[in-house]
């Protein structure tokens, strides 16, 4: 009886122990979390929105490395999150607004920066738990932005494109940063570059549904 007992006590440690092990794999926690990295889940339908780092630009260049073309002091983005699944895997949010503001131009026989408007929205990022960041169009649709700036000649539209953009988060300041990534002219005067490279660092993502705390990736 009292073999038996201790073997049956011997079943329910073993049990306890590999029901521990199972546990957090099968509680692993989500893509997007708040807080901390590992900390509570984001929740689906959560609102995200970020503005450009401190001191940052948002700048569409004529070319990637170089200096001149179109630059602004103000930009946010704001994002509903669409799925949110457990870590490692992608996170999906519908970027429903990005705006922006106080630009500026260096572009010779431009006087001005009218506006800067992202069309087509909404647009698809999915956020991957190595940090890639990818944005892409509605099926069908591109991504595009027109820029109107003033000239002497009076007021002159360019408008550019992609298929997709890529950019990078990173936990250490809560950012999602994009680097060079291309735009073609599709429409606008010799005044327009014909290629459009876009620049821009965002920081920190919070979720502002839940009152404004850092969003990390996991």
């Amino acid at each position: 009886m009292r073999t038996k007992s201790l073997m049956a006590l011997a079943g329910t440690a073993t049990a306890l122990v590999l029901a521990a092990g199972v546990t957090p794999a099968s509680a692993a926690g989500t893509v997007l979390t708040t807080g901390s990295a590992g900390g509570g889940a984001v929740a689906v339908g959560d609102e995200l929105s970020a503005s450009l780092a401190s001191g940052a630009t948002a700048n569409f260049y004529s070319s990637a490395t170089g200096t001149s073309g179109v630059s602004c002091a103000a930009s946010t983005f704001k994002a509903d999150v669409k799925d949110n699944p457990a870590a490692p895997g992608t996170a999906t949010e519908s970027v429903k607004e990005h705006t922006f503001g106080s630009c500026t131009s260096n572009v010779t026989g431009v006087l001005g920066v009218t506006s800067v408007t992202v069309n087509n929205l909404p647009y698809t990022a999915a956020v991957s738990s190595a940090g890639a960041v990818t944005v892409t169009p509605a099926p069908g649709s591109v991504i595009q932005t027109t820029v109107v700036l003033r000239t002497l000649l009076g007021s002159i539209n360019c408008v550019y494109q992609a298929p997709s953009i890529s950019g990078t988060s990173s936990n250490g300041d809560n950012s999602i940063n994009f680097t060079a990534q291309p735009f073609t002219r599709t429409s606008g005067s010799s005044l327009c570059f014909s290629t459009g490279y876009f620049t821009a660092k965002y920081t920190p993502v919070t979720d502002t549904t839940q009152g404004g705390v850092t969003v990390f990736v996991n």
